[in-house]
């Protein structure tokens, strides 16, 4: 059995723990500077954490405004598993917005630390501990679920704390926490809080990042007794974030074989998440970035190719993921002999040679190496002209008060091609213009579409990679541009046409 402290006589083995979730995405995520969750946005992230077998949602504080009382009302109305509820101040008000919003309960939050009790709400601990009581009995007079949580609970007196939550289980509270409100806390630390908190009562855990310590933090609380994780999907929140739920479930699934979600849901979820708030995610982050589960260096793609676990903590199927051999200056014979193989291309030794200290040149002036760069290479090498069957010839985009707009002249296998179309913006109507011209041939699946700006200025030139793939092919191109919308439009055309070239259907528009 493995606990976090050894034989520390406040823990248990982790893998005898019932462990569940709740999200506070939809609340404690939207607090980060600059996220707005529109009620459409929360719906659909509520819907998929419930289809991923979150406990307890979050939906938002209702105590905000009307319009984030309709919010959490459409959320209720959405008939999940999970039970929904609102943050709720220590006052009955609070209470009283969220019994309209037909929630099932409320996370009430009291002030726990003395910074708080005398400083943030100017009372006394006695004062807090009867506002506390009251508070809860109304609220389980109402019918409502009821969490009590302390906050700053990290900087509490552990006495009072104890006293507090003491009184709000009594009071008929279902269950407690001590937020480390503000990434304060270090695992000792939670580790005594937790320790004697889990005697009270049903506890839950919920921690921010701001030291790095939120993950570490949150599986002390699990080891001490807590029961119930609050996180947010992606660790967004105030400041340095909540902790990352998708990180926990993992640490808990992979660390501890504590099964908690339906982990294959996390990527997915993860990119909703972040599509939905405009915080992208960043490359290395831990489970659901870009470079989880990509390997570039010579050794690390030997190696896995030989062995998926070489290089890899667990499948990355296990979130959702596949895996990815990217190619640059760390690239080796055994990486590029398989990214070829992907295309169905054979190479002598000698032209594999070439092909890899091509690829490492490429690589060494920093530039990402795609698989339209893989194959031109490769083509240059073996002596092949590449016949492209899918060309821009000419792009038109307009937008203004209007609907986008756009138009787009192609060659397709010889022939010229000419359609418009309209979207949501410019890249949006152009690429649907392309889809137009080309009909069922352009039905390939865009799995991912990036952009780098690659200079600075008004007139800076960008960079968009996208990921295609048509049936059980997939091709990764780049394309760069002053104007987002040309290099968006060339990058999905020269897609098109690599994946379009392994395939001997001519192209028809009207197919």
């Amino acid at each position: 059995m493995t606990t976090l402290f050894g034989d520390h006589p406040a823990t248990a083995p982790i893998e005898d723990r019932d462990v569940e979730f709740l999200d506070t995405t939809l609340r404690d995520g939207e607090q980060a500077p600059g996220i707005s969750l529109t009620p459409t946005e929360k719906a659909d992230i509520a819907r998929e954490l419930d289809a991923a077998g979150v406990s307890v949602i979050e939906a938002g504080s209702a105590c905000t405004g009307a319009g984030e009382r309709e919010t959490i009302a459409r959320v209720t109305g959405l008939g999940l598993d999970a039970r929904v509820t609102s943050f709720a101040r220590g006052v009955k008000n609070d209470i009283d917005l969220a019994i309209e919003c037909d929630v099932d309960g409320v996370n009430l939050v009291v002030p726990a630390s003395d910074r708080h009790v005398e400083r943030k709400v100017d009372t006394t601990r006695d004062a807090v501990v009867d506002e506390t009581v009251e508070l809860v009995e109304y609220a389980t007079d109402h019918g409502l679920w009821v969490e009590v949580l302390g906050e700053d609970g990290s900087r509490a007196d552990l006495e009072f704390l104890e006293r507090l939550m003491g009184a709000a289980m009594d009071a008929g509270a279902d269950r407690i926490c001590a937020p480390d409100t503000v990434g304060h806390a270090t695992p000792d630390r939670m580790l005594e809080v937790y320790a004697r908190l889990s005697e009270i009562g049903p506890t839950s855990m919920h921690t921010h990042d701001d030291l790095g310590l939120a993950v570490t933090n949150a599986l002390v609380g699990v080891a001490a007794g807590a029961d119930l994780v609050h996180g947010t999907i992606n660790g967004v929140g105030e400041r340095a974030g909540n902790v990352a739920l998708e990180e926990v479930a993992i640490a808990l699934d992979h660390g501890y074989g504590v099964e908690t979600l339906v982990t294959e849901r996390l990527y997915d979820l993860a990119q909703l998440v972040s599509t939905a708030t405009g915080v992208p995610l960043a490359p290395n982050k831990a489970v659901v970035g870009e470079n989880a589960f990509t390997h570039e260096s010579g050794i690390h793609t030997d190696g896995t190719l030989k062995d998926d676990a070489m290089y890899e903590p667990y499948p990355p199927e296990t979130v959702g993921r596949t895996r990815r051999l990217v190619l640059g200056k760390h690239a080796g014979r055994a990486g590029v002999d398989a990214a070829l193989s992907e295309h169905g291309i054979d190479v002598s030794d000698d032209d594999l040679e070439e092909i890899v200290a091509r690829i490492k040149r490429l690589g060494e002036r920093g530039k990402r190496v795609t698989d339209a760069d893989l194959l031109t290479i490769s083509e240059e090498v073996r002596g092949h002209e590449h016949e492209r069957r899918v060309e821009l010839i000419d792009l038109t985009a307009a937008s203004g008060s209007g609907s986008p707009t756009a138009s787009v002249r192609l060659e397709v296998d010889g022939e010229e091609r000419v359609a418009s179309g309209t979207g949501s913006g410019p890249v949006d109507a152009a690429i649907a213009a392309v889809r137009s011209a080309l009909g069922t041939a352009a039905n390939a699946q865009l799995d991912s579409y990036h952009v780098d700006a690659i200079t600075g200025g008004t007139d800076a030139v960008v960079t968009v990679e996208v990921e295609m793939s048509r049936e059980d092919r997939t091709v990764t191109v780049a394309a760069s541009d002053s104007d987002i919308t040309t290099a968006s439009v060339r990058a999905m055309v020269d897609a098109l046409d690599r994946l379009l070239a392994e395939e001997e259907t001519p192209v028809f528009a009207d197919d």
